[in-house]
């Protein structure tokens, strides 16, 4: 979603399937960050290497192809589950009750299709990068310093399959709200009108002043 969302939370099990998932993916959205920070910090040291004594980081660009499927998978799902991902509100931004749960469930159910797909292609992609016979287990090696691949291909996998049990968890909480026409459900982000975020964002700043 665009804007921001909230995700309303009670003692059901719906619910504590969804914090629990929602720690999970907590843990892998700081995983991704501290491996954004480390892509700045190599940055620094190679920059700083060849400028000042014309030794840049060995294998930079390497330890880049590592780093980059962290960053690009490992948060999917926790931005999932706030509703952060980039889409037309145009439309979806008009519709209410039954006819808003119907289009995310429809939407929904499409998502979940498509990473399965994912899931199934980067298995495949990594299971012919690994190999318990072959040194380091792999097949395949980076170019300047030869680090074994299958890691980053290995990420691709996990993330999708994270984010799977998301879509699971909210294609029942749409499709649990379509069928009982229920107007705030729970474990799925609510669209916030501007005076709500505002009143949240005061809300924050007032609890961070006492």
């Amino acid at each position: 979603m665009a804007g921001s969302a909230s995700v309303l939370e009670d003692h059901s099990l719906l619910s504590r399937l969804d914090r629990t998932l929602n720690f999970t993916e907590r843990q892998l959205a700081i995983v991704c960050g501290l491996a954004t920070l480390s892509l700045m910090l190599l940055a620094t040291v190679s920059v700083a290497g060849r400028m000042f004594f014309n030794a840049p980081l060995p294998g930079y660009i390497d330890w880049i192809e590592q780093i980059m499927p962290v960053i690009a998978f490992m948060a999917i799902s926790y931005t999932q589950r706030d509703g952060g991902h980039i889409r037309m509100d145009i439309l979806v931004g008009r519709l209410r009750g039954r006819v808003l749960w119907l289009f995310e469930l429809v939407t929904t159910i499409a998502i979940f299709i498509l990473v399965i797909a994912l899931i199934y292609g980067s298995w495949a992609h990594f299971e012919r990068s690994f190999d318990f016979a072959r040194p380091m287990w792999s097949n395949d090696s980076s170019i300047d310093i030869s680090l074994p691949l299958w890691p980053a291909k290995l990420l691709a996998p996990v993330a999708f399959s994270v984010l799977a049990l998301r879509l699971v968890l909210q294609i029942y909480a749409y499709g649990k709200a379509f069928f009982l026409n229920i107007s705030e459900p729970i474990a799925i982000p609510l669209v916030q009108s501007a005076a709500e975020q505002a009143a949240e964002e005061a809300k924050h700043v007032s609890g961070s002043q006492t």
